[in-house]
Protein backbone atom coordinates (compact mmCIF):
# COMPACT_ATOMS: atom_id res chain seq x y z
CA UNK A 1 0.00 0.00 0.00
CA UNK A 2 2.97 2.39 1.15
CA UNK A 3 4.70 1.51 -2.47
CA UNK A 4 1.12 2.52 -4.18
CA UNK A 5 0.98 5.43 -2.31
CA UNK A 6 4.57 6.96 -2.99
CA UNK A 7 4.25 6.24 -6.86
CA UNK A 8 1.30 8.15 -7.02
CA UNK A 9 3.29 11.12 -4.39
CA UNK A 10 6.02 11.32 -7.42
CA UNK A 11 3.11 11.20 -10.48
CA UNK A 12 1.01 14.09 -8.58
CA UNK A 13 4.25 16.24 -8.47
CA UNK A 14 4.01 16.58 -12.02
CA UNK A 15 0.01 16.71 -11.85
CA UNK A 16 -0.01 19.47 -9.43
CA UNK A 17 2.43 21.61 -11.72
CA UNK A 18 0.51 21.42 -14.76
CA UNK A 19 -2.58 23.21 -12.78
CA UNK A 20 -0.58 26.04 -11.94
CA UNK A 21 -0.11 27.43 -14.98
CA UNK A 22 3.21 29.68 -15.32
CA UNK A 23 5.46 30.95 -17.71
CA UNK A 24 8.31 29.12 -20.09
CA UNK A 25 12.02 29.39 -19.98
CA UNK A 26 15.55 28.81 -21.44
CA UNK A 27 18.88 29.15 -21.46
CA UNK A 28 20.83 30.74 -24.42
CA UNK A 29 24.87 31.50 -25.61
CA UNK A 30 26.36 33.99 -27.89
CA UNK A 31 29.07 33.06 -30.17
CA UNK A 32 32.66 31.96 -29.60
CA UNK A 33 35.62 30.45 -31.25
CA UNK A 34 36.67 27.04 -30.02
CA UNK A 35 40.40 25.80 -30.95
CA UNK A 36 40.86 22.81 -32.75
CA UNK A 37 38.74 20.52 -34.59
CA UNK A 38 35.12 19.17 -33.81
CA UNK A 39 35.13 15.72 -32.67
CA UNK A 40 35.53 13.84 -36.28
CA UNK A 41 32.78 10.84 -34.00
CA UNK A 42 29.54 12.84 -32.86
CA UNK A 43 27.87 9.89 -31.82
CA UNK A 44 30.88 8.10 -30.04
CA UNK A 45 31.92 11.38 -28.30
CA UNK A 46 28.49 12.07 -26.95
CA UNK A 47 28.04 8.14 -25.90
CA UNK A 48 31.15 8.73 -23.52
CA UNK A 49 30.10 12.00 -22.00
CA UNK A 50 28.55 10.52 -18.93
CA UNK A 51 31.67 8.99 -18.65
CA UNK A 52 33.37 12.46 -18.74
CA UNK A 53 31.10 13.92 -16.17
CA UNK A 54 32.21 10.77 -13.59
CA UNK A 55 36.02 11.21 -14.19
CA UNK A 56 34.88 15.19 -13.23
CA UNK A 57 33.87 13.88 -10.10
CA UNK A 58 31.35 16.40 -8.45
CA UNK A 59 29.69 19.68 -10.14
CA UNK A 60 26.97 22.39 -9.25
CA UNK A 61 23.75 21.86 -11.58
CA UNK A 62 20.43 24.21 -12.33
CA UNK A 63 17.54 22.81 -13.95
CA UNK A 64 14.91 23.96 -15.71
CA UNK A 65 11.61 21.80 -16.95
CA UNK A 66 9.09 22.95 -19.01
CA UNK A 67 5.98 21.64 -19.95
CA UNK A 68 3.18 22.11 -22.54
CA UNK A 69 -0.59 20.60 -22.19
CA UNK A 70 -4.10 21.67 -23.37
CA UNK A 71 -2.60 25.30 -24.14
CA UNK A 72 -1.18 25.39 -20.30
CA UNK A 73 2.67 26.05 -20.16
CA UNK A 74 4.70 25.53 -16.80
CA UNK A 75 8.23 25.94 -15.64
CA UNK A 76 9.86 24.00 -12.75
CA UNK A 77 13.27 24.99 -11.69
CA UNK A 78 16.11 23.46 -9.69
CA UNK A 79 19.54 24.35 -8.18
CA UNK A 80 22.08 22.20 -5.84
CA UNK A 81 24.79 19.77 -6.46
CA UNK A 82 25.41 16.85 -7.69
CA UNK A 83 28.34 13.72 -6.77
CA UNK A 84 28.71 11.79 -10.19
CA UNK A 85 30.46 9.18 -8.60
CA UNK A 86 28.81 8.02 -5.86
CA UNK A 87 26.01 8.70 -7.96
CA UNK A 88 23.78 11.72 -5.22
CA UNK A 89 22.22 14.55 -5.93
CA UNK A 90 20.60 17.38 -4.01
CA UNK A 91 18.04 19.91 -5.81
CA UNK A 92 16.07 22.58 -4.57
CA UNK A 93 12.80 22.82 -6.45
CA UNK A 94 10.82 25.41 -7.18
CA UNK A 95 7.08 24.99 -8.69
CA UNK A 96 5.19 27.66 -10.30
CA UNK A 97 3.80 30.38 -9.34
CA UNK A 98 -0.06 30.40 -9.36
CA UNK A 99 -1.70 32.81 -12.25
CA UNK A 100 -1.78 35.67 -9.95
CA UNK A 101 1.66 35.37 -9.34
CA UNK A 102 1.54 33.96 -5.90
CA UNK A 103 3.71 30.60 -5.00
CA UNK A 104 1.22 28.01 -3.42
CA UNK A 105 3.95 25.55 -2.48
CA UNK A 106 7.28 25.68 -0.69
CA UNK A 107 10.41 24.84 -2.44
CA UNK A 108 11.12 20.74 -2.15
CA UNK A 109 13.69 19.15 -1.41
CA UNK A 110 15.10 16.59 -3.41
CA UNK A 111 17.82 13.77 -2.93
CA UNK A 112 18.63 11.95 -6.26
CA UNK A 113 20.13 8.18 -5.30
CA UNK A 114 20.50 5.12 -7.46
CA UNK A 115 17.40 3.62 -8.00
CA UNK A 116 15.56 6.35 -5.97
CA UNK A 117 14.07 9.72 -5.24
CA UNK A 118 13.66 11.32 -1.75
CA UNK A 119 11.50 14.17 -1.33
CA UNK A 120 11.31 16.62 1.44
CA UNK A 121 8.26 19.61 1.39
CA UNK A 122 6.08 17.06 -0.31
CA UNK A 123 2.75 18.54 -0.02
CA UNK A 124 0.06 17.28 2.24
CA UNK A 125 -0.39 14.62 4.41
CA UNK A 126 3.84 14.46 4.98
CA UNK A 127 5.07 15.97 8.13
CA UNK A 128 7.56 18.66 7.70
CA UNK A 129 10.11 16.75 9.00
CA UNK A 130 10.03 13.46 6.96
CA UNK A 131 10.75 12.39 3.70
CA UNK A 132 8.56 10.67 0.85
CA UNK A 133 10.88 7.76 -0.68
CA UNK A 134 10.52 7.10 -4.22
CA UNK A 135 11.50 4.17 -6.12
CA UNK A 136 12.24 5.68 -9.61
CA UNK A 137 12.44 2.00 -11.24
CA UNK A 138 8.47 1.67 -10.57
CA UNK A 139 7.47 5.23 -12.60
CA UNK A 140 6.37 5.33 -15.85
CA UNK A 141 9.10 7.84 -17.21
CA UNK A 142 12.07 6.58 -14.71
CA UNK A 143 11.88 9.93 -12.89
CA UNK A 144 13.06 12.05 -15.85
CA UNK A 145 10.43 14.17 -15.72
CA UNK A 146 8.33 13.08 -12.22
CA UNK A 147 10.34 14.61 -9.87
CA UNK A 148 9.97 18.11 -11.78
CA UNK A 149 14.37 18.10 -12.83
CA UNK A 150 16.22 15.47 -14.58
CA UNK A 151 18.99 13.54 -12.54
CA UNK A 152 22.05 14.97 -14.47
CA UNK A 153 23.53 11.58 -14.18
CA UNK A 154 20.44 10.04 -16.35
CA UNK A 155 20.40 13.00 -18.66
CA UNK A 156 23.88 12.31 -19.60
CA UNK A 157 23.25 8.46 -19.83
CA UNK A 158 20.49 8.84 -21.83
CA UNK A 159 23.37 9.75 -24.78
CA UNK A 160 24.71 6.78 -24.35
CA UNK A 161 21.74 5.62 -27.01
CA UNK A 162 22.87 8.53 -29.29
CA UNK A 163 21.88 7.30 -32.57
CA UNK A 164 22.43 10.29 -34.67
CA UNK A 165 24.46 13.86 -34.05
CA UNK A 166 26.23 16.47 -35.41
CA UNK A 167 28.25 19.02 -34.66
CA UNK A 168 26.24 22.90 -34.93
CA UNK A 169 29.26 24.91 -34.04
CA UNK A 170 31.05 26.89 -31.49
CA UNK A 171 29.82 29.00 -29.08
CA UNK A 172 30.04 30.81 -25.62
CA UNK A 173 28.10 29.39 -22.34
CA UNK A 174 28.17 31.55 -19.07
CA UNK A 175 31.51 32.84 -20.10
CA UNK A 176 32.83 28.92 -20.95
CA UNK A 177 33.83 28.07 -24.74
CA UNK A 178 31.81 25.20 -25.85
CA UNK A 179 31.03 23.04 -28.79
CA UNK A 180 27.38 22.33 -29.53
CA UNK A 181 25.91 19.41 -30.29
CA UNK A 182 22.33 18.29 -31.56
CA UNK A 183 20.91 14.75 -31.82
CA UNK A 184 18.11 11.82 -31.63
CA UNK A 185 18.78 9.34 -28.52
CA UNK A 186 17.00 6.24 -28.07
CA UNK A 187 15.94 5.44 -24.35
CA UNK A 188 15.97 1.50 -24.74
CA UNK A 189 19.61 1.65 -26.46
CA UNK A 190 20.77 4.20 -23.76
CA UNK A 191 19.25 1.52 -20.96
CA UNK A 192 21.27 -1.18 -22.25
CA UNK A 193 24.64 0.85 -22.23
CA UNK A 194 24.10 2.60 -18.73
CA UNK A 195 25.18 1.06 -15.32
CA UNK A 196 23.78 0.58 -12.48
CA UNK A 197 20.33 1.81 -11.44
CA UNK A 198 20.01 3.66 -14.31
CA UNK A 199 19.87 1.16 -16.60
CA UNK A 200 16.15 0.16 -15.00
CA UNK A 201 14.86 3.93 -14.70
CA UNK A 202 16.08 4.52 -19.01
CA UNK A 203 14.06 0.96 -19.63
CA UNK A 204 11.44 2.09 -17.61
CA UNK A 205 11.30 5.39 -19.92
CA UNK A 206 11.54 3.71 -22.88
CA UNK A 207 8.45 1.86 -22.26
CA UNK A 208 6.40 4.92 -20.33
CA UNK A 209 7.40 7.31 -22.91
CA UNK A 210 5.12 8.27 -25.78
CA UNK A 211 8.09 7.78 -27.99
CA UNK A 212 11.48 6.32 -27.15
CA UNK A 213 13.43 8.54 -29.33
CA UNK A 214 14.54 11.44 -27.61
CA UNK A 215 16.06 14.86 -29.43
CA UNK A 216 18.37 17.02 -27.46
CA UNK A 217 20.80 19.61 -28.00
CA UNK A 218 24.20 19.43 -25.69
CA UNK A 219 27.02 21.36 -25.37
CA UNK A 220 30.22 20.02 -24.44
CA UNK A 221 33.35 22.39 -22.83
CA UNK A 222 37.06 21.65 -24.03
CA UNK A 223 37.60 18.48 -21.86
CA UNK A 224 34.18 17.00 -23.25
CA UNK A 225 32.18 17.46 -19.65
CA UNK A 226 28.71 18.53 -20.05
CA UNK A 227 27.92 22.22 -19.43
CA UNK A 228 24.77 22.18 -20.96
CA UNK A 229 21.78 19.46 -22.02
CA UNK A 230 18.67 19.65 -23.31
CA UNK A 231 16.31 16.91 -23.93
CA UNK A 232 12.55 16.81 -25.81
CA UNK A 233 10.50 14.47 -24.04
CA UNK A 234 6.90 13.26 -25.11
CA UNK A 235 5.53 12.07 -21.89
CA UNK A 236 2.17 10.44 -21.34
CA UNK A 237 -0.40 11.57 -18.42
CA UNK A 238 -1.35 9.22 -15.98
CA UNK A 239 -4.78 10.25 -15.56
CA UNK A 240 -6.03 10.94 -19.12
CA UNK A 241 -3.21 9.40 -21.04
CA UNK A 242 -2.77 12.25 -23.05
CA UNK A 243 0.67 13.62 -24.03
CA UNK A 244 2.28 16.17 -22.74
CA UNK A 245 5.53 18.01 -24.19
CA UNK A 246 8.49 18.14 -22.44
CA UNK A 247 11.62 20.52 -22.14
CA UNK A 248 13.91 19.15 -19.52
CA UNK A 249 17.13 21.46 -19.92
CA UNK A 250 20.42 20.67 -17.11
CA UNK A 251 23.08 23.03 -16.78
CA UNK A 252 26.35 22.17 -15.07
CA UNK A 253 28.94 23.98 -13.81
CA UNK A 254 31.99 24.41 -10.80
CA UNK A 255 33.15 21.24 -11.49
CA UNK A 256 35.10 19.90 -8.44
CA UNK A 257 33.49 21.50 -5.94
CA UNK A 258 32.32 19.70 -2.76
CA UNK A 259 29.56 17.92 -2.89
CA UNK A 260 28.48 16.20 0.68
CA UNK A 261 24.81 14.40 -0.27
CA UNK A 262 23.25 12.65 3.09
CA UNK A 263 20.53 10.25 2.53
CA UNK A 264 17.95 9.98 5.23
CA UNK A 265 18.05 7.67 7.48
CA UNK A 266 15.30 5.13 7.82
CA UNK A 267 13.44 6.81 10.68
CA UNK A 268 12.99 10.22 8.51
CA UNK A 269 11.77 8.51 5.36
CA UNK A 270 7.57 8.82 5.98
CA UNK A 271 5.10 5.46 5.33
CA UNK A 272 1.96 6.75 5.70
CA UNK A 273 -1.12 7.70 3.56
CA UNK A 274 0.15 10.47 0.88
CA UNK A 275 -2.54 13.13 -0.18
CA UNK A 276 -3.20 12.74 -4.14
CA UNK A 277 -3.14 16.93 -4.65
Amino acid sequence: MAKRQHRRAGAALVTAVLAAGACATGCSGGGATLDGPPAADPVGTLRRAADTLVDAGTSKARTSMEMATGGTRVTIRGEGVYDYRGRLGRLRVMLPLDPAGASEHRPITELLAPGALFMKNRGAGVPADKWVRVDTATLSDGNLVTGGATDPLAAADVLRGTRTATYVGATELAGTEVRHYRGTADLAAAARGASGANRGVLAAAAKGFATSAVPFDVYLDDQGRIRKIRHRFSFLTGQHRGTVAVASTTLLYDFGITADVRLPAGRDIYDGEIAEG
